[in-house]
């Protein structure tokens, strides 16, 4: 989340020589993305900062850690948004039942003569991403905020995996880095998008290539990024119930905005470790907020 808040259009609220919370604007409204950008120990102390300038902010894709302060201290809701997925890369494999899908998208990519390699950052990819994005349930747009752009100003330690087909670009995977300590400990695949004329599912393919090869360099782990709208079952104390029963109605009839239930399931054929990411907000329910960062993302 650290690497995507140096997307384009952020807004900062910087504590010299501590952090910053990154978080963006729609009319009044200010929505944070991802927890403060600092040492833990001074989290408390930046959100007590920004709430007392911004006392109604949403924020968004934040830890429990953060819902726990803004809970506690400031009276913050802090219920889901959705779930993420870590796989240890140590005993990666692609045996048992559910990895199928998976086997079958490798294969059929061998069987059409689909090669995968890494290399720098190839201008053709744009035109892959322009053909996808019309082939998307929003067509108008590339999704952002919440899902950084495939371009952005600050790119490094980012890894860039094509397939080609015929010496042209059938699909890529675009991986930011996760540090730990100063040291790349594990990639996440933000940016994903195959040609239009193939149907195969190239994602699967890209991504074990990219984790064999992240597994020899002896990268801890693959974090799968944000499955929205992907809920546990019970609910915390400190979640609203009236917005659990509006997302699960978005998850339900919402396909027409965003592919959520695609998303979930080829995120799952992984089998990674689920942890949950949570948004805070005032109101039981945050109409006018909720509306501000799906506007920001450009999903309406």
């Amino acid at each position: 989340m650290a690497f995507s808040t140096l997307q384009p259009n952020l807004e900062y609220f910087d504590v010299a020589g501590v952090g910053y919370i990154a978080y963006a604007s729609y009319l009044r409204m200010k929505v944070v993305l991802s927890d403060p950008i600092c040492h833990p120990q001074h989290a408390e102390a930046m959100l007590d900062a920004f709430v007392r300038r911004f006392p109604n902010a949403l924020f968004a894709q934040v830890t429990k850690s953060v819902v726990d302060i803004l809970h506690r201290k400031h009276g913050y809701y802090g219920t889901q948004l959705g779930s993420e997925a870590k796989i240890p890369l140590s005993d990666w494999n692609l045996r048992g039942r559910k990895k199928q899908i998976i086997r079958t998208g490798v294969n059929q990519a061998k069987a059409q003569g689909v090669a995968i390699r890494e290399g720098p950052f190839d201008e053709r990819a744009r035109e892959v991403s322009e053909s996808w994005i019309k082939t998307r349930k929003c067509k108008s747009n590339e999704i952002r905020f919440l899902v950084r752009p495939m371009l952005m100003d600050y790119q490094e330690g980012t890894r860039h995996f094509y397939a080609y087909q015929d010496d042209g670009i059938v699909g890529f995977i675009f991986f930011d880095p996760i540090y730990r300590h100063g040291k790349v400990v594990a990639y996440v695949p933000n940016i994903s998008r195959s040609c239009t004329s193939f149907k195969q599912g190239l994602w699967y393919p890209i991504m074990v290539h990219a984790m064999d090869v992240f597994k020899a360099e002896g990268i801890e782990y693959v974090d799968l990024g944000l499955t929205p709208l992907k809920l546990a079952d019970e609910l915390e104390h400190q979640e609203s119930k009236l917005l659990r029963l509006v997302q699960k109605q978005i998850y339900t009839w919402g396909n027409s905005l965003y592919n959520f239930k695609g998303l979930e399931f080829a995120k799952s054929r992984f089998q990674g470790h689920v942890m949950k990411t949570y948004c805070c907000h005032r109101r039981r329910l945050p109409g006018l907020s909720i509306l501000a960062m799906f506007r920001l993302t450009r999903l309406i």
